[in-house]
């Protein structure tokens, strides 16, 4: 993707090719091609049917990507208003709406309010976890998905962070599947036991 043009690709699936564009927010960078490719050939096995859940969800691109896949629902927090209309907007244009629900505020206080989970009520299968940097919102989501019951048993994670930035403390349940570096990106796939 060329560097500000604010426009996403969807890669595979239902809706590969689809060209969507996004609005300009602070701290916005869509997880590039490449690394999408990479992660959803990782998540081949187990994206079918899955329940995702796209914190700090940007440009959509992970989610999206998911549902086009045929993941069953993906639940998107983003607190930037202009972001979760164009997400809406997404959903309207792909036809998605029954799978899929855009929620509009910060995901530490998503995460932290039992009244968000009565939509949808069922665990995630899968989360993507994609924080702006340098923000320190990695280690706060992480504690309140595990200890709020907001994961399923075998839940898969996607983490990606700075490539000079090291992991935060993570549950020691949480087990390191895969981890590739694009870049000044690094990127986790880890499965909860």
């Amino acid at each position: 993707m060329a560097k500000g043009s604010n426009q996403l690709r969807i890669i595979g699936g239902e809706w590969r090719g689809r060209k969507l564009r996004f609005p300009d927010a602070p701290n916005l960078r869509p997880t590039p091609d490449r690394v999408r490719e990479t992660i959803f050939n990782w998540l081949a096995p187990m994206i079918h049917g899955a329940r995702c859940l796209d914190l700090f969800a940007g440009s959509g691109a992970l989610g999206l990507e998911a549902l086009s896949r045929g993941a069953a629902f993906t639940t998107f927090v983003d607190s930037h208003k202009k972001v979760t209309q164009a997400l809406i907007g997404h959903l309207d244009l792909l036809k998605a709406n029954e799978h899929a629900e855009v929620i509009q505020i910060d995901s530490v206080k998503f995460l932290s309010h039992e009244n968000f989970k009565t939509t949808n009520a069922q665990p995630y299968d899968l989360v993507f976890l994609d924080p702006p940097y340098h923000l320190d919102f990695m280690q706060k989501v992480i504690s309140l998905l595990e200890t709020k019951g907001w994961l399923a048993d075998n839940a898969m994670l996607y983490l990606e962070i700075e490539k000079r930035q090291s992991l935060p403390e993570l549950p020691e349940n949480w087990q390191q599947l895969k981890d590739k570096t694009a870049g000044e990106v690094s990127y986790f796939l880890f499965q909860r036991s």
